[in-house]
């Protein structure tokens, strides 16, 4: 590991003055800045410690959560508004990770985890333009199972490999940011960015930008929301196809719906098309089939995943069915 300066925050303030000075990095958790400086793959000059500010879930006018970006996952997952108003987040971060880690990692923290794309991390042996801009991509031509099927790019074939993300995707949340040019509240569809020509730009952030808070608004439809992971094992492993949903029906029909996926892209996938085909017309299973067909017209498979594309549209049928009640 390369030697680094490190420093602990106090108050939000302190922790921008600290994290503006060059190569600086903010340690939440660690759970995964830690194993990317023990393989080389970041090499920050100095650590900010940011576990000392706020940690709290507190209730917003009109009925909706703001979640201190300090508040640690299993907490999360565990708040009872959260279990109750959202049950689509609780599970997906239940889904993530061991226990041991959850009760680490922050939901800050989280936004920021990097693709586990194996030719990402072999930093000894193979190109990556998300590691190295511009070296080129061994993964497509490569050992591809876990890869994009939605918004790759030739530069990058990466996934994201967060499950809270994609539920916060479904939901709308908002993810507030203080930087050196103020406060600013991102809609989180925008946060995270498709690989283009620079993979390794993965957000929006600039330099010295601190996550102080994620913001979940009120969504009623989300009291009847689930979340789904399927992956090679159960114990832990990282999602091939997951999918976060919520449904709101009338007479039968679909009056609204919200629906993610994750594993299929390099960033949380919001499925709008899905959720146009879906809105007004019957809850049957052959509606939910032709809005994962629409979704996924314009997948590209690769050598070693074109499964995924069946497997996604499988999941978002049986996940809508589940929320519908078993459609017809």
């Amino acid at each position: 590991m390369t030697p680094f300066d490190y420093s602990r925050a106090g108050d939000v303030a302190e922790a921008l003055r600290l994290g503006g000075a060059a190569q600086a990095k903010f340690l939440g958790g660690g759970t995964n800045l830690v194993d990317l400086m023990r393989e080389t793959i970041e090499r920050p000059a100095a650590l900010v410690d940011i576990t000392r500010l706020p940690a709290d879930i507190t209730e917003r006018e009109g009925g909706g959560l703001l979640i201190g970006a300090a508040v640690r996952n299993t907490a999360l997952a565990e708040h009872p508004a959260v279990r109750r108003r959202y049950p689509m987040l609780s599970r997906a971060m239940l889904a993530g990770a061991s226990a041991q880690i959850r009760n680490m990692a922050t939901v800050g923290g989280n936004l920021l985890q990097r693709t586990r794309c194996t030719y990402f991390y072999d930093d000894a042996g193979s190109r990556c333009n998300k590691r190295n801009p511009r070296q080129g991509c061994d993964a497509i031509e490569g050992f591809n199972r876990n890869h994009a099927i939605l918004g790759a790019s030739e530069s990058c074939v990466a996934t994201h490999p967060s499950d809270m993300c994609v539920a916060l995707t479904a939901l709308d949340a908002v993810v507030h940011v203080e930087g050196h040019g103020g406060k600013r509240a991102l809609p989180f569809g925008d946060f995270h960015r498709l690989p283009g020509d620079r993979p390794d730009l993965e957000t929006v952030l600039q330099p010295g930008d601190l996550i102080t808070a994620i913001e979940l608004p009120a969504q009623p439809i989300a009291a009847r929301s689930t979340y789904r992971k399927v992956r090679d094992r159960s114990s832990y492993a990282f999602a091939l196809v997951s999918v976060a949903a919520a449904i709101e029906l009338e007479d039968g029909r679909v009056k609204d719906v919200r629906l993610a996926l994750g594993g299929v892209a390099h960033k949380p996938w919001r499925a709008v098309k899905a959720e146009q085909a879906m809105r007004g017309r019957e809850a049957t299973a052959d509606a939910f089939r032709a809005a994962a067909e629409a979704e996924l017209t314009d997948a590209v498979a690769l050598r070693d995943n074109a499964f995924k594309i069946e497997l996604a549209k499988r999941t978002i049928t049986a996940v809508l069915g589940e929320l519908a009640g078993d459609a017809r």
